[in-house]
């Protein structure tokens, strides 16, 4: 497959949704709009190679179970926002990097090892009923999401951090 595969006005259509998608959801994609389109021919190229949106900044195994962590959106670009504001391939800022408040330095990886993350889902399997991470709810509105720490915003009623409470 050839990077040319990929055309500019499959590119440009992908960046609007995922930036609609985004906004819409309390986020925000990278405003180097010329970086953005490579990443997200880089999601389109594995889309087409695995069948899935792999991060194109992590190794995708080709098996799509394997790789669910790393589906844009992965499950480390929220943690990542809150604790370095922007995730690990930076398609996504947090609000303080969207003004120019917080700068961006190297993001460290949180994917386990290949070894840890089947360990993990085999954990995970035995135990259905305990929870791996703590449930937040939007005094708000009632949004719930199961993460590390709650959103910066929420993405239904757009209400902030401080109004979410540890639920479970």
């Amino acid at each position: 497959m050839n990077e040319q595969d990929v055309s500019i006005a499959d590119i440009d259509r992908l960046h609007d949704r995922l930036s609609r998608e985004a906004e819409a959801g309390g986020y925000h994609l990278n405003p180097d709009v010329e970086f953005t389109k490579w990443l997200i021919k880089s999601l389109i190229l594995n889309e087409r190679r695995y069948g899935y949106r792999a991060c194109p900044c992590r190794l995708a195994s080709g098996d799509r179970q394997d790789d669910l962590d790393i589906i844009c959106p992965c499950d480390y670009r929220d943690p990542d926002l809150s604790d370095y504001g922007v995730c690990y391939c930076a398609l996504y800022v947090s609000d303080a990097v969207l003004k120019g408040e917080k700068r961006v330095d190297m993001i460290p990886e949180r994917r386990p090892p290949p070894e840890q993350r089947k360990a993990q889902r085999g954990k995970q399997a035995r135990r259905p009923a305990e929870l791996p991470l703590p449930v937040w709810r939007c005094k708000v509105c009632g949004y719930l999401c199961a993460r590390e720490q709650a959103p910066e915003l929420c993405p239904i009623c757009k209400a902030s951090k401080d109004r979410f409470e540890r639920f479970m």
